[in-house]
């Protein structure tokens, strides 16, 4: 099992900065409460001062839509939907200790923040453009095509795990009560991405670490070195 990203995706977006995780014996019978608030008041205080829209991260992240030909306002990265949403409701609905925490760690870090069921997955995760065979299966069941040219999470399978890139994942994936292996994913395109990134890192790390076992594996590639095996 291994992760990248494509050498066209690092060509049309050389600011890249990709940090991952792989997490084992995760099981849902631990409480993170006392984790996410932490987290949840980092980003309080970040959105006291200005809105989403205005930080680096999210700025960065709408320039990437846009250059994939996306409207940023209307499909957005899953750092910022979740921003927007708690900014809404002061709070992020509790579905999976695991999620619950990579979710609030993408809040205080204005970050994308996924995490992949490995069980699910076959074989490897690769970030490239679709070309218009893969397959997508969304949370109402249906079964997408993405067009060509879209930047997906795909594995050897052509099965999509996530689409437009960082704006939804696939249910196929989607971390569960059986869940037992995890990949966390989070990238940064901003220009301080590398330095925020290695604390993002370093908070999941901690975090993690308090309810589960210290992750074994983790990196943030580069151009040079692109691949993740797990």
């Amino acid at each position: 099992m291994h992760f990248l990203h494509a050498p066209q995706i690092w060509q049309d977006y050389p600011q890249l900065v990709p940090g991952l995780l792989f997490v084992e014996n995760v099981h849902p019978n631990v409480r993170v409460d006392d984790q996410l608030q932490p987290l949840f008041d980092r980003a309080r205080q970040r959105m006291r001062e200005t809105t989403e829209s205005q930080l680096a991260e999210i700025v960065a992240w709408r320039r990437a839509f846009s250059q994939m030909g996306l409207k940023p306002t209307q499909y957005r990265s899953a750092g910022e939907a979740l921003l927007r949403r708690f900014r809404k409701e002061d709070d992020l609905p509790r579905l999976h200790p695991l999620v619950d925490l990579c979710n609030a760690v993408s809040l205080a870090f204005a970050l994308p923040v996924a995490v992949f069921d490995l069980a699910q997955v076959d074989s490897f995760l690769e970030v490239r453009y679709a070309t218009g065979v893969e397959q997508y299966l969304a949370f109402n069941d249906e079964v997408e095509t993405p067009p060509a040219g879209e930047v997906i999470f795909v594995d050897a399978g052509n099965q999509v795990h996530a689409r437009r890139w960082t704006f939804r994942q696939s249910r196929r994936s989607v971390i569960g009560t059986e869940t037992r292996q995890a990949l966390i994913v989070s990238e940064a395109l901003h220009e301080t991405g590398a330095g925020d990134m290695k604390a993002l890192m370093k908070s999941l790390v901690a975090n993690l670490a308090q309810v589960w076992d210290v992750p074994k594996k983790q990196v943030i590639l580069t151009a040079e070195s692109p691949r993740f095996d797990l």
